[in-house]
């Protein structure tokens, strides 16, 4: 008899305990912001495992505990300085590490669990425990620079993972995707000059950080054309995404033939996102995740993992979570989009167009696959 594998789903406890303060927003509270928590808190996270729990797929899936990454592991993406900064705030009076990335008091061995839950999905991945796998960590990581962190980011998760799956595995050919509704400026900046890594950012263009994630940083030296921003914008729903998936990312990704896709999954893309003001459904994200896994099985035997980032709706970014983990599973709940009813845009409309072309136009110098593509 065969056994089907399954999905991986791994997350810890401890990553809802991981304590950033108040603040209002992303700001810290004081003067006149009164105090309340940032948007980056446990609960939507948590409520994305509640709701896998009360629908009953977390049965459904293999549930996988992770393990802490080294210091040598951080350190492959991160100034040895920068780490020990970290662990030193973590050990005494907390404070922030950067730009708006506030460590806690205990929250470096969290930031460590949470790079190694990326690690570990990586490893349950490639060596077919699982069939694909999701790490819902905490603190996210796509911000993360080698010396610093920034917006709620302390380790670079998904960089980290990157870096262990080549050096463990010996892989050459690594995608990275991030589509989070703020430029991947972390993790750009850590491979911008490495031609094993391809990334590609879709994001709201100039949304955070300032000044990053333009079309034409095309990544340097023997890297030109590995860094692909995608930058959209504000308002693209649903059609939007899935055009520029289907027009820009998946002709790239076909060229490439990645051995291993990795997914830097923030759900603030989604409707009544507060740090984000693109209009995409739990459908949406359902859409492009299939997209992804069928070019995972194309090129790289399904070998495609995704990490949580961002996502600050306490209310929505559990379904949207939730429509991206049942394709990965091809197990179907009877959870509907209870905000389904929401206006969201349906067609690509001109500027959207505008926008896509533009990308493809930068990238054609680069991917065979746009050859003639702007001339039509």
């Amino acid at each position: 008899m065969v056994i089907l594998k399954k999905t991986g789903y791994i997350f810890d406890e401890s990553f809802f305990w991981h304590d950033n303060g108040s603040g209002t927003l992303y700001l810290p509270a004081g003067g006149y912001l009164e105090p309340d928590v940032f948007v980056e808190a446990p609960s939507t996270k948590r409520r994305v495992n509640n709701l896998l729990n009360r629908c009953g797929l977390i049965k459904e899936l293999e549930t996988i505990e992770p393990r802490s990454a080294t210091r040598e592991e951080i350190e492959e993406v991160h100034l040895p300085s920068y780490v020990e900064y970290v662990k030193q705030l973590s050990d005494t009076t907390g404070g922030d590490a950067g730009d708006h990335a506030i460590v806690g008091r205990g929250s470096y061995e969290i930031a460590l669990l949470s790079a190694g839950a990326a690690i570990t999905a990586v490893d349950s991945v490639l060596t077919s425990k699982v069939k694909n796998a999701y790490s819902l960590s905490r603190p996210p990581g796509h911000h993360a620079e080698p010396e610093k962190g920034i917006g709620f980011c302390i380790f670079n998760n998904v960089a980290i993972a990157a870096k262990y799956a080549k050096k463990k595995y010996g892989l050459k050919r690594i995608l990275v995707l991030d589509w989070d509704v703020h430029h991947g400026n972390g993790t750009e900046k850590v491979f911008y000059e490495d031609d094993e890594v391809l990334f590609i950012s879709i994001h709201q263009h100039l949304s955070f950080p300032n000044n990053t994630g333009y079309a034409t940083d095309t990544g340097k030296g023997k890297a030109e054309g590995f860094n692909v921003n995608i930058p959209l914008p504000a308002g693209t729903g649903d059609a939007g995404y899935l055009e520029a998936f289907q027009s820009i990312i998946e002709p790239i990704t076909n060229e490439f033939k990645p051995e291993l896709i990795i997914i830097s999954a923030g759900q603030d893309p989604g409707m009544f996102d507060p740090l984000g003001r693109m209009n995409m459904t739990a459908a949406g994200f359902g859409a492009i995740t299939n997209v992804m896994l069928e070019l995972a099985n194309i090129h790289c035997n399904g070998h495609i993992v995704f990490v949580h980032e961002g996502g600050y709706s306490n209310a929505y970014v559990p379904f949207c979570t939730l429509r991206i983990i049942e394709e990965m599973s091809g197990v179907k709940t009877d959870v509907e989009d209870p905000f389904t009813g929401s206006q969201t845009t349906d067609v690509v409309n001109i500027v959207q167009r505008q926008a896509i072309d533009e990308v493809i136009k930068i990238q054609s110098q680069y991917w065979r696959a746009f050859e003639g593509v702007m001339s039509k």
